[in-house]
């Protein structure tokens, strides 16, 4: 029983596949990694104490005819990176009531949450762990501002050409130029986007937003707290006087989250990042078991792929020697 355990849930394997295996039926084998799996994630010794929590969303169901896209909220240590829970939903009910059910003493154990920029997470963490430094993913705060400079280049295009972006048409044949960080372009590459923007750019909109959007990505290029302070300062002070009402809004969200967003340096460098891993091991199980309909299946599953378990030594068949007589 545990080594089909083992076969399904650390090996990331179909419990199709391994039933074939041992000519055993399907219900057979989720049994067996129900009775022996369950203790393993239920162990309070997987867990343990906490400083850095991550919390982050992914897709669990898509949505269909009957039913909108249903979610499911990553819980996650930094530090070890490893799935603490999944829960089913990403409201900030979902987050309180999952924090209302941790110790008292867990809870103050937790120093430091990295969050994406939505205003459901922030708020599910109070009252529970208000005292923790709440950061601002790093990769969701550039990709507000990819994806503003992505919204202007779409509007200045329907507006100069009368149609969403073609092959042919400038603006949209540097798209991925536009979101690309200016350090990375090479004389081609910078030479393709500003000739593309001298023709396709008539107001210079897209070109504000681009350097709007290289203002956001220069505050992760420096290690001192101070000086990200100054240039996050300078970017929002400069995004909510401009011309360009998206590029305003974006100041406007930056001012909203710009203790969280400066938090990265003052932690050492927070960020959400290993939750992305893991919500990538998530993935990895959904192709593996060919979708899921039960979220407690699906939870059991990644907890045993990603969720730091101890495994107990697999059993090795005995060696059998014989003497050769001579």
């Amino acid at each position: 029983g545990m080594e089909v355990t083992r076969q399904v849930g650390q090996l990331c394997r179909s419990v199709a596949s391994v039933a074939a295996e041992y000519g055993v039926g399907w219900d057979t084998v989720w049994s067996a990694v129900t009775f022996w799996g369950t203790p393993l994630v239920d162990d309070p010794r997987r867990v343990g104490r906490v400083r850095a929590l991550g919390v982050d969303e992914h897709g669990f169901l898509a949505a269909t005819p009957t039913h909108s896209t249903i979610y499911a909220t990553t819980l996650v240590d930094l530090d070890r990176r490893r799935v603490i829970d999944l829960v089913k939903g990403r409201n900030a009910a979902t987050l309180r009531r999952w924090l209302a059910g941790r110790s008292e003493r867990w809870r103050k154990g937790v120093r430091v949450v990295a969050l994406d920029l939505t205003d459901t997470y922030r708020s599910g963490l109070s009252p529970h762990l208000v005292h923790a430094k709440k950061v601002a993913d790093p990769f969701h705060v550039v990709r507000v501002a990819n994806r503003m400079l992505d919204g202007v280049r779409r509007r200045v295009q329907q507006e100069t050409l009368g149609h969403r972006g073609r092959k042919a048409d400038p603006l949209y044949r540097v798209r991925k130029l536009l979101v690309k960080g200016d350090e990375r372009l090479d004389d081609k590459g910078r030479e393709k986007l500003m000739a593309a923007l001298r023709v396709g750019d008539p107001g210079d909109e897209v070109l504000g937003a681009w350097l709007a959007k290289e203002a956001v990505r220069s505050v992760y290029l420096v290690d001192d707290p101070t000086v990200a302070a100054a240039l996050l300062d300078g970017v929002i002070e400069g995004c909510k006087t401009d011309d360009v009402p998206e590029i305003r809004t974006m100041g406007t969200t930056l001012a909203r989250w710009r203790t969280e967003i400066l938090n990265h340096h003052r932690t050492g460098g927070a960020s959400n990042g290993p939750t992305e891993g893991q919500n990538f091991c998530a993935k990895q199980v959904k192709r593996a078991g060919r979708g899921f309909k039960r979220f407690s299946h699906y939870r059991l599953r990644v907890l045993l792929y990603a969720g730091g378990v101890t495994w107990p030594r697999p059993i090795r068949a005995p060696k059998i020697t014989s003497s050769i007589p001579h």
